[in-house]
């Protein structure tokens, strides 16, 4: 009789599965984590979020962020836009301003989770022109510094590289090519990584791409000074048009400084992180070298650059609701967004990347459990260091906010690289700077006017 109940309660319980299998609702999440170890950690958050929530089925979709608007784009043509994304603030501001993102149930969202937790620098990134609404919630975050060789800069008796010109000399020093050692790393290559470097300095210098009114300034004595020193400086950077992956050149000894975010802070930190950058795969130049232990202790970060006024940089991931109609789909979706910023899923996110992927949560940030990384990373450069890295998040600055008003033709700006395909064409195919600001500024105008 036992066996028989049991059998029937079984069975009972395969129809109850299949039957809420067939009446659930599917959210499609797309993330820009196309790493595949960061999938499989994602993927099972999902499988978690499901399991307790047998009635709602998410479909996880990698995307890389340089393809975003193309498949945003395409996926609305197709009436098959996903229900959560998560993605860059200035592709929120130009999602937003498209009018594709649910910004009433986003700006619920931010007051659900608790405005006030989230760091009010980065929650202003993607905040609405008007003010008061949101077009995402910040989710993780970085902070971008010139990355150098403290070592070699005592040695050689120059300051750290925190202005135009102890930067510039400090290139030129440490700039030996028939040693294969280069002076220095900024992008030249017609993507992101390329107007981020660039960017840090042009607010160093006060350039910007719009005044306080929202009129387009770009083409200023400001940004063409910016951009004539950005030229100056490629010519210290490893041959060939450049992207982040010559951080390779630095990991194996052979280069004085690099812009990058604290992402470089576990590869700095562990051999087994390292590992992709040590070898000659990337660059044939390269003779591969062996992990250096000590290169974590001898490196220090400029976060900061001061010309003009004093330059930070940072960027920002955040998480945003695209419109749907079904409202059982909102509130699945909304379901799913308030279970990322759950301290253990949220944290277990973070963890994916120590130091890159910052908590947008000043309670999670000081957290022990976040703090505890698996790696061991932060142990290694101490809570102070870590949480003052983090508290940046309140300063950092872009083109998308002048003077605190957010502009979200900016984002646009953004998402069609016209700034990389400036730097490019300046720095490999040698344009003009003068031609070459002119040239962006039109491209930015016909963005603004579509």
């Amino acid at each position: 009789m036992k066996k028989q109940l049991k059998a029937i309660g079984l069975a009972l319980s395969l129809i109850w599965f299949w039957s809420v299998g067939l009446s659930a609702v599917t959210v499609e999440f797309w993330t820009t984590q196309t790493q595949s170890d960061r999938m499989k950690t994602i993927q099972l958050l999902m499988d978690t979020f499901q399991a307790v929530n047998p009635d709602i089925k998410v479909t996880l979709v990698a995307v890389e962020e340089n393809d975003m608007p193309k498949q945003m784009a395409a996926a609305s043509a197709a009436d098959s836009l996903p229900g959560l994304i998560e993605g860059s603030s200035e592709l929120m501001l130009a999602f937003g301003a498209e009018g594709i993102l649910d910004v009433d149930n986003v700006s619920a969202m931010v007051r659900q989770i608790g405005k006030k937790r989230f760091y009010q620098g980065a929650l202003k990134m993607v905040e609405s022109p008007t003010g008061g609404s949101y077009y995402g919630l910040p989710f993780h975050g970085w902070v971008q510094g010139i990355w150098y060789r403290a070592d070699w800069f005592e040695k050689a008796g120059l300051k750290p590289p925190t202005t135009w010109d102890a930067i510039l000399k400090a290139a030129k020093t440490f700039y030996k090519p028939k040693e294969n050692q280069y002076g220095i790393l900024i992008g030249t290559k017609a993507e992101n990584y390329s107007e981020q470097c660039f960017t840090h300095f042009a607010l160093s210098n006060g350039a910007g791409e719009f005044d306080s009114k929202g009129n387009l300034v770009f083409n200023s004595p400001e940004m063409l000074e910016t951009l004539e020193f950005y030229a100056k400086l490629a010519r210290y950077n490893p041959p060939g048009p450049q992207t982040w992956r010559a951080r390779d050149y630095y990991l194996q000894g052979k280069l004085a400084m690099f812009f990058y975010s604290t992402y470089i802070m576990d590869d700095l930190a562990l051999a087994e992180v390292a590992a992709g950058s040590l070898t000659s795969d990337n660059f044939p130049s390269l003779p591969a070298a062996a992990f250096d232990p000590e290169l974590v202790d001898n490196t220090r970060v400029a976060a900061t650059i001061t010309r003009k006024k004093a330059g930070g940089y940072g960027s920002m991931v955040a998480l945003s609701l695209v419109k749907q109609s079904d409202k059982a789909k909102v509130q699945a979706t909304k379901k799913l967004l308030a279970y990322l910023y759950e301290p253990a899923s949220y944290i277990t996110f973070l963890h994916m990347a120590p130091g890159g992927m910052n908590p947008m949560l000043r309670d999670i940030a000081s957290m022990p459990d976040y703090l505890n990384d698996p790696k061991g990373i932060f142990k290694r450069y101490g809570r102070t260091k870590i949480e003052e890295i983090i508290s940046g998040l309140d300063s950092i600055g872009s083109f998308t906010i002048v003077d605190g008003k957010t502009f979200p033709d900016s984002g646009k700006i953004f998402s069609k690289r016209i700034i990389p395909r400036m730097i490019f064409a300046v720095t490999i195919e040698g344009m003009e700077p003068k031609a070459a600001i002119a040239w962006a500024e039109k491209q930015m105008k016909k963005v603004i006017e579509e």
